[in-house]
């Protein structure tokens, strides 16, 4: 089931410098140029990283879709402040986007 508009502009509007590319029905998430993670079946997915793991303990491992790595699932959404901290240290422990 493909990932509604409105889901991704609530998501979007949660935090500062998140922006968001479609794929095939889902979206693909960037914090400050850098993919975090992605919209699939209307849920939040994170990449797992050190930050990610710590401060979302609890937080289920699914997958976006069949084939793909696990992701950290996102289940307090409206929590401005966790997703900015989130998205911040995570910033800093992914990659840079390669050069075209």
């Amino acid at each position: 089931m493909p990932s509604s508009k409105a889901y991704l502009g609530f998501v979007l509007e949660q935090c500062n410098g998140l922006s968001a590319r479609a794929m095939m029905g889902e979206y693909v998430l960037y914090y400050g140029g850098r993919v975090i993670g992605g919209i699939y079946d209307n849920r939040l997915l994170v990449k797992i990283t050190p930050s990610s793991i710590k401060i979302l303990e609890n937080a289920p491992k699914e997958l976006p879709y069949e084939g793909a790595k696990e992701m950290l699932l996102v289940e307090d959404i409206e929590n401005r402040e966790l997703l900015t901290t989130l998205f911040e240290l995570m910033y800093e422990e992914l990659p840079e986007p390669k050069k075209k």
